[in-house]
């Protein structure tokens, strides 16, 4: 498999999650790649369900996660499970971060995602970003809707022993739910790892919609 890489060693890459656990659990181990191969990477971090505790996990997470790298961190105040009661606002908000920050690549949530908030996100992301990558993350969770990914980021064996012990850190308010755990975390990139032939045998897969190769303007 050939690799994808970023036209500028300054990239800029947008986050957006529901809630405050959500990109950590989608995609923190491929922004600990990224850090590392591009010293200059900036971040915008936004989570759109964020208020008391949980805001103040979603602040000390990313700090703690990716530290110089965060540019900014947008926390929003919609209500945790009715997003789509909230449709104009949260279309505003994000394009708002759109005229804000001029991002390479968005990592968003899957369509197709089960839960209200997380799917909403996704197709919102879609109908305010249309010059960027955007690759939607995973999330495992009771509804079983784990799809066919199509784009894969190898992880070292070291990211992804920072991530689970991230999650398990800065999360307490989410350990209570049954599938908030470790051998969850840790087994869903084993099976990535093994569908991408990753050398640690860890890796996070995401879902790319389009992408549009590079030819003759």
């Amino acid at each position: 498999m050939m690799p994808l890489r970023f036209a500028s060693d300054t990239p800029r890459v947008l986050c957006l999650g529901a809630h405050s656990d959500d990109i950590e659990i989608g995609c923190a181990g491929t922004l600990l790649e990224w850090r590392r191969q591009y010293p200059c990477l900036e971040i915008c971090w936004v989570v759109m369900s964020a208020a008391g505790e949980r805001a103040a996990e979603a602040r000390k997470s990313v700090r703690s996660l990716l530290g110089a790298s965060v540019r900014k961190i947008e926390l929003g105040h919609f209500p945790d499970g009715h997003l789509p009661s909230h449709y104009s606002e949260a279309k505003a908000f994000l394009a708002g971060i759109r005229d804000a920050f001029t991002a390479d690549v968005v990592l968003t949530h899957r369509m197709e995602d089960r839960h209200q908030d997380h799917r909403l996100i996704g197709e919102m992301t879609w109908q305010t970003w249309r010059d960027q990558w955007i690759l939607e993350y995973e999330i495992p969770k009771y509804e079983g809707d784990l799809g066919q990914p199509n784009v894969y980021m190898p992880l070292s064996a070291a990211s992804a022993r920072r991530k689970v012990g991230h999650l398990m850190k800065h999360f307490g308010s989410q350990r209570s739910k049954s599938w908030f755990t470790e051998p969850v975390f840790e087994g869903l990139m084993q099976i990535r790892g093994v569908e991408c032939r990753s050398a640690s045998g860890f890796a996070e897969a995401f879902h790319a919609r389009k992408m549009v190769l590079h030819g003759q303007n």
